[in-house]
């Protein structure tokens, strides 16, 4: 595993939205300028919305190629493709319907349509993942230290054999989700967490300061090469003074 993680803290969500995006575009351009079609992992909510829309804003400069990048989930709510509680849709209205994405290369986890149960939906997705390397996954934090779908102690955390999991009574609506384990998770080279808002901030001093995973989830994903931590102001505010 990596060394300690790195903090990098800026003053408020919208900054910090764009230096995330500045720090992706050229982590994907220096992986393609090395032949390298690279392997992400997104994740929803409010900063991930911002993220993204700061890089679609990037990408008339062409640094990235993005039919040349292969883009995963880290969770998704199972629910109908056309709800607005889709990880995917939003993370479609913000940046990918707005670059030149190959759709051979991006892999959301099923909808809720009535062919699949929730079960099944996670064993699909296993098999997308199976034995993949991530080059960068990306991870928002609840204020209860959950990340992707893995909530504070829920069985899936304690999944050490398998890539995915359902998860169908979710603390947080809606309730039936898929989700990477730990064993997918913990293969990205690099693995962000991305946290605003001083409503994080006792998760995020509790990662930081290795609680235990049952009670902090986030204390359990860390990068095989690289682990950011990519905070606001707020979600910094309760860090102790030798992690600032």
């Amino acid at each position: 595993m990596n060394d300690d993680p790195e903090i990098l803290i800026d003053n408020d969500a919208d900054q910090l939205a764009r230096s995330i995006a500045d720090q992706l575009v050229s982590t994907l351009a220096a992986l393609q300028s090395q032949g390298r079609v690279p392997a992400i992992v997104l994740t929803g909510g409010t900063i991930a919305d911002k993220l993204h829309r700061a890089v679609a804003a990037r990408a008339q400069d062409g640094r990235v190629d993005w039919s040349r990048v292969e883009i995963f989930w880290g969770d998704e709510r199972f629910v109908a493709a056309d709800s607005d509680d889709r990880n995917e849709r939003q993370a479609r209205e913000a940046l990918l319907d707005h670059v030149a994405v190959d759709e051979a290369r991006v892999h959301p986890m099923a909808p809720d349509d009535g062919t699949v149960s929730l079960d099944e939906a996670a064993q699909q997705y296993a098999e997308v993942v199976r034995d993949r390397v991530f080059d960068v996954v990306m991870l928002g934090v609840g204020p209860d230290g959950h990340i992707a779908s893995l909530f504070p102690g829920k069985p899936t955390l304690a999944i050490d054999d398998r890539d995915t999991a359902s998860e169908s009574d979710s603390p947080k609506p809606p309730p039936a989700r898929v989700t990477l384990t730990y064993p997918a998770l913990n293969r990205g080279r690099e693995v962000w967490f991305l946290v605003s808002g001083d409503g994080k901030a006792s998760a995020v001093a509790r990662a930081l300061t290795g609680d235990d995973v049952r009670q902090t989830p986030a204390a359990g994903v860390t990068g095989t090469e690289q682990t950011l931590w990519m905070l606001d102001a707020g979600a910094a505010s309760e860090l102790p003074d030798h992690l600032r």
